[in-house]
Order: C-alpha cells, then sequence, then structure tokens
C-alpha cells in the first residue's frame, strides 16, 4: 500500500501491456489500409489475441482481490474496523466536500482548503464526505472505514464514517472501473492525532 498513489509493480506491466497492444492494434490497422496487398490474420492468431486479453482481465482482477483481501484481513487483525456504530442525531465533528475526477480525488475542507490526495482526520471523528463528479460513474471505498460508495456525474452523495482510532494513513480507492488511469485513482484518510494530545500523555506519565 506504500506505493497506492504511484505506478508500481503490477499496475504499471499492466498499462505498459495495454499501451502496447493498443499500438500494435493501430499499426495493424494501418498496415491493412495502406499496404498495396491486402493481407489478414489467420483465425489462430486471433484466438489467441481473445485470450491474451482474457488472461489480462483475469489477472488484474486476481491481483487487485488479493491485495485487497491482504489488506483487510490486516485491519480486521489489528481491530481497526468498527461496525454498528451509529451516530444518531448528533452533528458531524467534520465535513469534506470530495471532487472525484479522472484520475484523482480532490478533498475540500469546511475552510475551503484543497488537498490533492489526502483527507486529514482526527482519531475517532464522525467525518461526512460530500461526494461530487463531474465527468464518469466513480466509486469511493475506504477499506478501514468498511465503506463503499458509487456516485454518478452531476448527482452528489453524502457518506458518512468514523475514523479509525489509530492515527496513520489509511487508503482510499476508486472501485468503479474508471479509465485507463483508474488503477492509481487512489488517496489516503490520514489520522492524525493534536500534537497537544500526545502532550498531555507524556506529562501525564511523567507525573
Amino acid at each position: 500500500m506504500e506505493n497506492a498513489l504511484g505506478l508500481a509493480g503490477y499496475q504499471s506491466t499492466m498499462i505498459i501491456i495495454v499501451f502496447v497492444v493498443l499500438g500494435l492494434g493501430i499499426a495493424a490497422l494501418f498496415a491493412a489500409l495502406f499496404l498495396p496487398t491486402r493481407w489478414r490474420l489467420p483465425y489462430s492468431m486471433e484466438f489467441l489475441f481473445v485470450g491474451f486479453l482474457l488472461v489480462m482481465v483475469w489477472y488484474g482482477d486476481s491481483r487487485s482481490t488479493e491485495i485487497y483481501t491482504a489488506y483487510q484481513d490486516r485491519l480486521e487483525e489489528e481491530g481497526v474496523l468498527e461496525v454498528g456504530y451509529e451516530p444518531g442525531e448528533e452533528e458531524f465533528d467534520r465535513i469534506i466536500r470530495v471532487l472525484a475526477f479522472q484520475w484523482g480525488f480532490a478533498f475540500i475542507d469546511e475552510d475551503d482548503a484543497i488537498s490533492r490526495n489526502a483527507a486529514v482526520v482526527q482519531p475517532g471523528e464522525t467525518v461526512l464526505f460530500s461526494l461530487f463528479a463531474n465527468d464518469v460513474i466513480h466509486g469511493f471505498n475506504i477499506p478501514a472505514a468498511g465503506i463503499t460508495a458509487e456516485f454518478e456525474p452531476g448527482v452528489e452523495r453524502d457518506i458518512w464514517i468514523r475514523a479509525p482510532q489509530e492515527p496513520g494513513k489509511y487508503l482510499i480507492q476508486c472501485l468503479n472501473y474508471c479509465g485507463v488511469g483508474h488503477a492509481q485513482m487512489k488517496a489516503w484518510l490520514v489520522v492524525q492525532a493534536d500534537e497537544g494530545d500526545g502532550d498531555e500523555e507524556h506529562d501525564e506519565g511523567e507525573a
């Protein structure tokens, strides 16, 4: 998960393969149009190409499932996930507007400060995310909070979470395929405690 905001591992390999296949397809199209002698691929090559595409889809899906499952299992083992919490009628501790676009998230806090790939909250806060997109359908998933939402362009959708109690960086990702850069549409939920809290605990320990 350290590479969630950058090209790394199988994701970059898959993107490179997609562009190579796309380039070969365009080259074959121009060859068929402009070569003096018309030619066609044998049927065996067509079946091979379709099989290659199916293997790519299977590999990408299996790797994504493997990474997500490992991430979720670790959170459950560490007791990060909370189930059954309801905020009732109380006000939310924090409201964050989220603009989703191809291919990233922009987080806008109550002071209209914009963060490109990180939503910063405090441990245990109830946070309302107001989701909006203006291009295509996107997904909004925070495994640490056990929440997934889908939202269409032009339609605002509100979801809420209770932030994990443990400070750290937690993955945010789009789970709806939204184009060639979908695999890189990820960000962080940054849970950080006030510095004063740590100082108070330190002082109590000394006392």
